[in-house]
């Protein structure tokens, strides 16, 4: 009708913006949340490790060198996924490569990288880690060591890719675990799942004279078939 109110193109775009900008404050908080779960876990100490989640095309990440127990929801802190930084004004995490190369090669939402006790051992000793435990096929497979580069480096971030091929986590060598997941709990629960592998392959092999028992590549396919149905559907 000819008296009928023009609506303002931009009320949608100013909307959508408005739920992005939602969303992203969610998502902060949960990887807050979880940055400082891995304090409480004993997973990192001080500043060290670092978490990231995707929302769309946009990387929020833990700050460089700021306690997690100081972050609040005005330290919110993102880039895009070329590493531009698109919100906040602190410095992004020093290892943004591994970040960033995580999300363009594989279907993440979510990485969290620590330097837990156990599983930086482990990279120590082995180029992978002993199929000791079944739950290694939640990763994928045999979890692979990547070689050692220095922090926040391309090199590293190629390093732990070739790692990756196949697998939703790795350790590296001399430095920590790198997980992804499709939220940032399912990244997290595989963080505390290799560290936990990695201190029963420490423990069972301490035995004076005793030699572990290994899973097979076959039993493993196995559970990976299982894990498929795993847990609460409908």
């Amino acid at each position: 009708m000819a008296d009928e109110q023009q609506r303002d193109p931009e009320d949608g775009q100013g909307g959508a913006q408005e739920g992005v900008r939602e969303a992203e404050a969610r998502a902060w908080e949960a990887l807050v949340a979880t940055a400082r779960r891995t304090v409480a876990d004993g997973l990192v100490v001080g500043t060290s490790g670092n978490v990231s989640v995707r929302v769309g095309d946009t990387v929020l990440v833990t700050p460089s060198g700021v306690p997690y127990d100081r972050l609040s929801p005005d330290d919110l802190t993102a880039v895009d996924l070329d590493g531009r930084q698109v919100r906040g004004t602190l410095v992004p995490t020093s290892e943004l490569p591994m970040h960033l190369t995580v999300y363009r090669h594989t279907d993440a939402r979510a990485v969290v990288h620590t330097h837990a006790v156990h599983a930086t051992a482990v990279s120590l000793l082995v180029p992978e880690l002993p199929l000791v435990h079944y739950m290694a096929a939640a990763l994928g497979g045999p979890v692979r060591v990547a070689p050692y580069a220095t922090y926040g480096t391309e090199e590293l971030a190629g390093n732990m890719r070739r790692a990756l091929a196949d697998r939703t986590g790795c350790l590296l060598q001399n430095h920590g675990t790198i997980t992804y997941g499709a939220t940032l709990d399912q990244a997290y629960d595989r963080t505390a799942q290799l560290e936990w592998m990695c201190r029963l392959w420490l423990t069972a092999a301490s035995v004076p004279g005793r030699t572990p028992h290994l899973l097979t590549a076959e039993q493993l396919a196995r559970t990976a078939e299982k894990l498929r149905d795993y847990g609460q559907h409908g």
